[in-house]
C-alpha cells in the first residue's frame, strides 16, 4: 500500500512554476508647478474663460471706440429721432448679395396715432463697407484717425445696429464711447478701493491695540450708514460748475471712499493669522521693518484674496456709478456712461414706445455677469487643490 502511494506521488506531475508577471504599463507621469496647475484650474472653468474673453472685448471695444464706433458720439439726426434698428440684409425681393446692406429709413405720420412711423425704402440698398472713412476721433487721445469699422458711404442713409435715441444719434455707438467711462471707472476706483484697504487693514491688523480700534470704529461708522443713499449725498456735494473731467475723478474718489471697508476687514483678519506665523516672527527677531514685512511677507501671501475680492468689486463699483448717472448725480454731458445713457429710458413711455433704450442695461448686466463669473473662476485658481 505504501509503495502504491509512493509511486502514485512520485508519477504525479510537479507543478508548473508561477508564470512570470506582466511587466507593469508603464505611465506617463508629469510634473506640475503650481502656477501650471491654477491655470488648469481656470481653463477648466467654462464660464470663467467665456466671462474672460467676453470682457477682453468689451475693453478692447472701449479702447478703440473711435474705431469700433461708426459715427461720432454727439453725431446725430434730427429726422431720425427714435429711429429703430437698421436690420443688416443679404437678400431681399431685388436678390441676394454677398456683400451686407440696409434699407435707409424715412419718416412719415401715421394718419390713426398721428405719431411719426419709421419705413424702410425697399427700393435703395446702402452697402456696408469695413475700415471706412467717416467722422474724426483720437486713438488714446493722441493719434487722430477717421478710419472706422464699417459704415456707409452715402451721407444721408445711416446704419444704427441698436437704433437711435431722441436726437437722432446711434445709440451703439454711444454705447461703445459710454464703456469709457462705465468701465474705467470700475477699474480704477478698484485699484484705490484694493490699496486703501490691503494698506490699512494690514497695518490695523498688525499694530492692533489702539490703532486697531480707531480703525474698525471709523469702518463701522461707514457701514452703518445706507450705501446708496450715501453715495447720493457724497455725489450731490461735488460742486455743479466742475468740469466733466472733475466730476468722473469725483465719482471714482466718492465710490472708492465707501468701498475699501470690506477688504480692510478681510486683510485685517488674514494679518491678524499671518503676523504669528514663524517667518513673520523671524523676520521681525532679524530686525526688519514694518514696511519691508509688509511688502515681502504679509500682502504677498494675502495677494490671492485681494485680486478675487477686487475682481468681485468691480461690477459693484460699475452699478454704483451706474446708478448715480441714472438718477443725474453722476456724470454729465457731453460726457457718457451707461447709467447715463439709461437715464434717458427713464419715462415709462420711451419704455414702451422704443424698447431699443433699455440696450444699455443689457451691456450692464452682461458686464457685471461676466465679473462675476470670472471672479468665481479666480476664486477657484487660487487654490488649485481644492
Amino acid at each position: 500500500m505504501a509503495d502504491t502511494m509512493t509511486d502514485t506521488v512520485s508519477n504525479t506531475p510537479a507543478t508548473a512554476a508561477p508564470a512570470a508577471e506582466a511587466p507593469l504599463a508603464e505611465h506617463n507621469y508629469q510634473l506640475l508647478s503650481v502656477r501650471q496647475l491654477m491655470w488648469r484650474k481656470f481653463l477648466a472653468n467654462r464660464l470663467a474663460v467665456l466671462s474672460a474673453l467676453v470682457l477682453i472685448l468689451l475693453y478692447l471695444a472701449t479702447i478703440f471706440a473711435g474705431f469700433v464706433a461708426p459715427y461720432g458720439p454727439q453725431n446725430g439726426k434730427s429726422r431720425l429721432s427714435y429711429a429703430p434698428p437698421t436690420p443688416i440684409q443679404f437678400c431681399d425681393d431685388a436678390g441676394c448679395s454677398l456683400r451686407p446692406f440696409v434699407h435707409p429709413v424715412k419718416a412719415e405720420r401715421s394718419p390713426v396715432t398721428f405719431l411719426l412711423e419709421f419705413v424702410a425704402d425697399e427700393e435703395v440698398r446702402e452697402y456696408i463697407y469695413f475700415f471706412e472713412r467717416g467722422d474724426s476721433y483720437k486713438v488714446l487721445g493722441l493719434v487722430t484717425s477717421d478710419l472706422h469699422l464699417f459704415g456707409l458711404r452715402s451721407d444721408d442713409a445711416r446704419i444704427a445696429l441698436l437704433g437711435h435715441d431722441q436726437r437722432g444719434r446711434d445709440l451703439f455707438s454711444r454705447i461703445v464711447y459710454g464703456g469709457q467711462v462705465s468701465l474705467t471707472v470700475g477699474l480704477i476706483g478698484v485699484l484705490i478701493m484694493v490699496m486703501l484697504g490691503a494698506v490699512i487693514g494690514a497695518l490695523s491688523g498688525y499694530y492692533g491695540g489702539w490703532f486697531d480700534n480707531f480703525v474698525q470704529r471709523f469702518i463701522e461708522t461707514l457701514r452703518v450708514f445706507p450705501e446708496i443713499p450715501l453715495w447720493m449725498a457724497l455725489s450731490a456735494a461735488i460742486p455743479p460748475l466742475w468740469p466733466p473731467e472733475w466730476v468722473y475723478a469725483g465719482i471714482v474718489v466718492v465710490l472708492a471712499f465707501l468701498g475699501w471697508t470690506g477688504l480692510a476687514r478681510e486683510v485685517r483678519g488674514l494679518t491678524l493669522s499671518l503676523k504669528k506665523r514663524d517667518f513673520v516672527m523671524a523676520a521681525e527677531a532679524s530686525g526688519a521693518s514694518t514696511g519691508w514685512i509688509m511688502r515681502k511677507h504679509l500682502i504677498p501671501n494675502m495677494l490671492s484674496h485681494i485680486i478675487v475680492t477686487a475682481t468681485l468689486a468691480v461690477p459693484v463699483t460699475i452699478l454704483g456709478e451706474s446708478a448715480l448717472s441714472f438718477l443725474g448725480i453722476g456724470v454729465r454731458p457731453p460726457m457718457i456712461s451707461w447709467g447715463l445713457l439709461l437715464s434717458d429710458a427713464f419715462k415709462v413711455q420711451v419704455i414702451a414706445l422704443y424698447p431699443w433704450m433699455l440696450f444699455p442695461a443689457a451691456f450692464i448686466f452682461i458686464t457685471v455677469l461676466a465679473f462675476n463669473f470670472l471672479g468665481d473662476g479666480l476664486r477657484d485658481m487660487v487654490d488649485p487643490f481644492s
